[in-house]
């Protein structure tokens, strides 16, 4: 289960039925009144996923967190449900970690779908120092995960990330670089009718709720 100090990959977490509960949340969120796009980063790229930010919007222009979507059509970033927030609590503590999160980026991933390196380096200093976890869950098509180090020219381990996998790093493990390089398509579970991936990824922006 522990790949490294603090990181944590638990295989099938969710059974099947809760992934499809979930995969239904998370699709009438993404077209909802507040409805996922794909942004546009510093430089003029564009993504390789449609995101939609939860609690708080990450602004790709700025890379940081805001009540609103400065950076697209200035909607408020739609609240974060109760019922993901006790999940993403209960894959921490399977770690035996804490988390309250107060963001979830809900990213869909098409086959053609990616994810460059990077560290989830945005939160609150605070939140970032004492190592709280990143918690993420996939659903629907496996992802070829890679999880290096806290240097960028560290070596990469390459993880498969199937639908109803969890995974978690924090503590030493918290800046560590990671990325998708890409979606394996026709592998989700075929009782959850996707084509392409969704992932949440959820943190706590910091430790007093600023």
């Amino acid at each position: 289960m522990e790949i490294a100090p603090g990181a944590f990959h638990l295989r099938q977490f969710l059974p099947v039925a809760a992934q499809r509960a979930l995969l239904d949340r998370c699709q009438s969120l993404l077209d909802g009144d507040v409805p996922g796009y794909v942004p546009t980063v510093r430089g003029g790229g564009k993504m390789h996923v449609r995101m939609l930010c939860l609690g708080r919007h990450w602004n790709g222009q700025t890379y940081r967190y805001e009540p609103t979507r400065a950076d697209f059509d200035n909607l408020r970033a739609p609240s974060l449900p109760s019922e993901l927030r006790d999940l993403a609590s209960e894959i921490a503590t399977a770690c035996g970690m804490t988390l309250e999160p107060d963001i979830c980026i809900l990213n869909y991933y098409d086959h053609e779908g990616r994810m460059g390196l990077h560290q989830d380096k945005d939160e609150g200093a605070r939140s970032i120092a004492a190592g709280v976890p990143v918690v993420s869950v996939s659903l629907g098509d496996t992802a070829r995960f890679l999880f290096g180090g806290t240097r960028r020219r560290d070596p990469v381990e390459a993880l498969m990330l199937e639908s109803g996998d969890a995974f978690v790093f924090g503590g030493p493990s918290r800046l560590r670089y990671h990325g998708v390089s890409r979606i394996v398509p026709q592998t989700a579970p075929s009782a959850l009718g996707i084509d392409g991936r969704f992932n949440l990824t959820f943190r706590q922006y910091d430790l007093d709720g600023a």
